[in-house]
């Protein structure tokens, strides 16, 4: 008996008759039960400190029943989800308020400590919309709430349900109650079904599990346990006492189960019986099972019973759920522990008679060809029974055909804090040890999509679990050595670490010519199925203009690197990937506020914001670029592009006099883009070399956005015209003119401008810097807009921003100047992964199921939470229970306050059974007895000792109506001195027969 909960050695006496006295010393507590961790459940610590703690138990073990299953609470999933938790006691509530001080309670009690509130806490914190209830039918209240939620799940009141018991015992009485009724063993062992069997063993603990329909549970992915095949809930009715159990009413609960579950008695294995190692109730529970599932049962292959109680105790209100998952556990390692303490068999049991064997040494529980069934049984202590059928899970259907298999995985983690996180992923780097051969996909998969992303947050790129565990490990070493030296070590390659404030804002630019390269994109549409699914989607509308495939053009063993560069393929091919590309993003729930393009990235920028369909899309940039190819290309028409190092002023003075040659893109503050016939741009460069400014040609077929596209705006404008244009539906930053467009943009001239204008980039990026996104995401298969947009903003707002690529060229492939196959590389994964962790640690909020939609992943088990727990517990002067009636919580069982009082020191008088007795109770306080703060001693507060002796003689002098009193024996064991005394419980008491010390 854990000394915090009440003074055994004042309680014990070995004869159960001794009035207010329990013969055992013993029960199956709980540690720390005191502890909790309220920020994790935004409850405020007073509140918590008036709360229940089996409330806070729940609220820990149905979090943790959650994340096993992989459904935490999250905003975008479904929430009728019912609650439904078997629970009996309240003792809390009598130590918030001690000896009956009503002045203790406060507004949280109302919510703290009813047991309606233990139900209702769990909806309310974890937002779930279900039928919510809190179930007492005693000792079957757990299993009773297992078979609620069944049938509701099955009358569809809700899509999932969480079925629970808690029981804490935290007061005597009960205890002491069981001892009058001889229901306790003696020896703090429950020894069911034993010749020596003589009671119970009250116990702790909390269980929770999480139900569906099985249809839902196989369309979703889960993971299954198990299968309740049927239930059933029954009432002993008039038995032969209101105690004693039924057999009949168990026999007709059994029957009412199986029929439920549509089974024959001989298809049950095994019965987690009831099994309160009483010498009424295990014979009684014997006989009705065994006339019930020993019907038509194989000679050889007897009923297995066994009782967890055997193991940790009666857990009352938990009970039930204890043994339902004792049970699933015993499917899932396919052995049922030994059913301990059984050492003779009871002699009141016929057991010659009874098809019964107790599984004393455990036994091996594996598939023989048909499914493994057990029954599970609760009787309350009241007469109300409930019995659950349970099957085996099924057999998981085999993985389809999927993808091939991505080359990186992403690990998230998080918490409510970085202490818990750095315990957290301590946990991972244990766990994962001793998991090396699961894939590494699966890990991922089950964190990503069964955890809960809090604000502090972790994530990690790896291509294995031991790669995984390794860094996992490296990072619980870095954070231990952290704290001993008080730094921070740089995160590792490929891990990110963030705290979460609220989403950021997502900015998409969209890349132009130039950054197109044979194979861009080709592992991804390899191994992405929403990339290829649009990417593909893109090859059909284009190939009539084309003529040719897109795919074959990008991903063919045949280098094709001269073929994209010819701008009537190029334009196409980019706007296919970049669209396929967004559409990944905006499907893994990254959603742009703001969309901003490059010359042809602006097209495809106007695509995802609404102003024109894909078919339309394609249309138009296709005809472009056949339109701009079709151009002369030779002699003195011959353009190109110059990038030059200077200013637009100064750019512009230098080619003023240089027929033809203008500025076709101002891509930042020294970041200018020239345009124009070849010998111009020649003249352009000499001059510029001359004045020490840094020139570079480059790769492009013609002198986009100038004055020698004119000749092609005409028929584009035909093509343009015949497209239906809508208004943006995200805020679109325009190349024309730098500023935000709206209905301008829905036009054919627009477009044509766009073709003949010059692009200003750098005059947009500082539209878009005002618009504060936080995160920059460049949409194609190179960033080349992430340096030029940083060069745009002041470096202290460019630092205080995330610029992350879509894709990286293949380290290997020909965009890096090297013609060797890169048809292995693994680029792609790597360079989104990595952009998608930036963006989950910086508070993204991020589909994971879409993330991993149609690869085949299973879940697996993950460590839980590391709640971090503090002690909130009520303290009282003197809390520790008392035998007499001087409890922590209340007068006396057997007394009532009456009348007003006879005394100021008094208080009111208590009535008593004894009418010879007088007992007081009053509250001392400084506001009610002020004179008190005149007996000031170091300027501090003591009750004067007249006033212990007055308010010791004044009950006698009631009591016997004399004045005159003789004390044999003084003793002050310590002084009330402020702030105690401002608010003290004090009894005072008169008896005429001697009392005992």
């Amino acid at each position: 008996m854990p000394a915090e909960r009440w003074d055994i050695d004042a309680f014990y006496d070995p004869d159960p008759a001794t009035p207010g006295k329990m013969y055992t010393r013993y029960g199956g507590f709980l540690d720390e039960i005191s502890e909790f961790d309220p920020q994790f459940f935004g409850i405020s610590p007073r509140e918590a400190l008036n709360m229940d703690p089996q409330q806070r138990l729940l609220l820990e073990v149905a979090w943790e029943a959650l994340e096993h299953a992989g459904a935490t609470p999250h905003p975008a999933r479904p929430n009728q989800v019912g609650v439904f938790v078997g629970v009996t006691t309240n003792d809390y509530a009598r130590l918030i308020a001690p000896d009956g001080d009503l002045s203790q309670i406060d507004a949280y009690y109302l919510t703290g400590n009813p047991l309606n509130a233990v139900a209702g806490r769990l909806a309310y914190t974890f937002g779930l919309q279900g039928p919510c209830m809190a179930i007492d039918t005693a000792c079957s209240s757990s299993l009773v709430a297992v078979h609620l939620a069944v049938q509701s799940l099955r009358n569809r009141e809700c899509d999932a349900a969480i079925a629970a018991g808690v029981n804490l015992i935290l007061s005597p009485e009960n205890t002491v109650a069981l001892s009058k009724t001889q229901m306790l063993s003696t020896d703090g062992r429950c020894k069911t079904f034993d010749a020596s069997a003589d009671g119970i063993v009250r116990g702790e603990g909390c269980g929770a599990v999480v139900l569906k329909r099985l249809s839902d549970a196989t369309a979703a992915g889960d993971r299954i346990l198990a299968l309740v095949r049927g239930s059933a809930v029954n009432q002993d009715g008039r038995s032969s006492g209101f105690t004693v159990p039924s057999k009949s009413a168990q026999q007709a609960l059994i029957q009412q189960a199986l029929a439920g579950a549509k089974l024959a008695p001989a298809a049950v294995d095994y019965v987690e019986a009831h099994g309160t190692g009483t010498p009424l109730g295990d014979p009684i529970e014997l006989r009705a099972l065994g006339e019930v599932l020993g019907q038509d049962r194989p000679d050889g292959r007897p009923l297995l019973v066994g009782s967890v109680k055997t193991n940790f105790g009666h857990l009352e209100s938990a009970a039930g759920i204890a043994g339902l998952i004792k049970v699933v556990l015993s499917m899932q390692h396919d052995a049922i522990p030994p059913h301990l303490h059984f050492r003779a068999p009871n002699p009141h049991i016929s057991w010659r008679d009874l098809p019964i064997q107790v599984a004393a040494q455990g036994a091996d529980w594996r598939r023989n060809g048909r499914a493994r069934v057990a029954g599970v049984s609760s009787f309350g202590a009241s007469g109300t029974n409930a019995h659950v059928v349970l099957e085996e899970a099924p057999t998981p259907a085999p993985k389809g055909e999927e993808l091939a298999v991505r080359s990186h995985h992403l690990l998230t983690l998080s918490a409510k804090s970085d202490a818990a996180l750095s315990q957290l992923v301590a946990s991972y780097a244990i766990a994962l040890a001793n998991q090396l051969d699961v894939p590494v996909a699966d890990i991922c998969f089950s964190a990503n999509t069964g955890r809960s992303h809090l604000d502090h947050r972790l994530a990690v790129l790896a291509t294995s679990t031991g790669q995984l565990q390794q860094v996992l490990s490296d990072i619980a070493q870095a954070a231990a050595a952290d704290d001993d030296d008080g730094g921070e070590q740089p995160a590792p390659i490929g891990v990110f670490k963030g705290e979460s404030i609220d989403a950021p804002s997502v900015a998409f630019l969209f890349t132009g010519q130039g950054s197109q390269h044979w194979r861009m994109g080709a592992e991804l549409y390899r191994t992405q199925p929403t990339f290829q699914r649009w990417l593909d989607r893109c090859d059909e509308l284009l190939r009539p203009a084309m003529g040719r495939s897109l795919v074959e053009l990008l991903f063919g063993d045949v280098d094709t690197t001269a073929a994209l560069n010819q701008t009537a393929l190029t334009q196409p091919a980019l706007f296919a990937v970049e669209y396929a590309l967004a559409q990944l993003w905006l499907s893994w729930g990254i959603k742009p506020t703001v969309v901003m393009g490059h010359s042809v990235g602006e097209y495809v920028a106007a695509c995802i914001a609404g102003v024109f369909s894909l078919e339309d899309g394609l249309k138009l940039i296709a005809e472009r670029g056949r339109l701009m190819q079709a151009l002369p290309q030779a002699g003195w028409q011959k353009g190109g592009m110059v990038a030059v190092m200077a200013n637009e002023s100064q750019v512009a003075q230098v080619i003023a006099d240089i027929p033809g040659v203008a500025i076709a893109a101002i891509n930042g503050p020294t970041s200018i883009v020239i345009a124009g016939p070849q010998m111009g741009l020649d003249r352009a460069i000499a001059s510029f070399q001359a004045d020490a400014i840094k020139t570079k040609p480059l790769a492009v077929s013609h002198a986009f956005h100038s004055a020698q596209m004119e000749p092609m705006v005409a028929g584009f404008r035909q093509v343009a015209q015949q497209i239906p244009y809508q208004l943006p539906q995200l805020t679109l930053i325009s190349n024309v003119t730098g500023t935000v467009v709206s209905a301008e943009m829905a036009t054919a001239d627009y477009w044509c401008d766009h073709v003949r204008q010059p692009v200003q980039f750098y005059q947009g990026m500082q539209q878009l810097a005002k618009l504060e996104p936080k995160i920059y995401l460049e949409i194609g298969p190179k960033p080349i807009l992430l340096g030029m947009g940083r060069q745009c903003l002041t470096p202290s707002v460019a630092s205080q921003r995330h610029w992350l690529p879509s894709l990286r060229p293949s380290l290997n492939g020909p965009a890096s100047g090297d013609k060797t196959d890169s048809k292995n590389s693994q680029n792609d994964w790597l360079s989104l992964l990595n952009s998608l962790a930036q963006l989950y640690t910086a508070g993204a909020t991020i589909d994971w199921p879409a993330v991993d939609s149609r690869y085949a992943q299973q879940r697996v088990t993950l460590p839980s939470y590391p709640f971090q727990r503090q002690r909130y517990w009520v303290e009282r002067p003197n809390h520790r229970l008392q035998p007499n009636g001087a409890s922590v919580y209340g007068a006396s069982v057997h007394s009532a306050l009456v009348g007003n009082s006879p005394h100021p020191l008094l208080g009111q008088q208590l009535a008593l059974a004894d009418i010879s007795d007088v007992r007081f109770s009053a509250q001392l306080s400084l506001a009610q007895h002020s004179y008190l703060q005149d007996h000031c001693i170091y300027q501090q507060v003591i009750v004067p000792a007249t006033v212990y002796l007055e308010m010791a003689i004044a009950p006698d002098s009631i009591r016997s109506n004399r004045r005159m009193c003789r004390f044999n024996r003084w003793r002050f064991s310590s002084p009330w001195r402020s702030p105690a005394i401002s608010l003290k419980r004090c009894r005072s008491y008169s008896s005429p027969k001697p009392i005992l010390q």
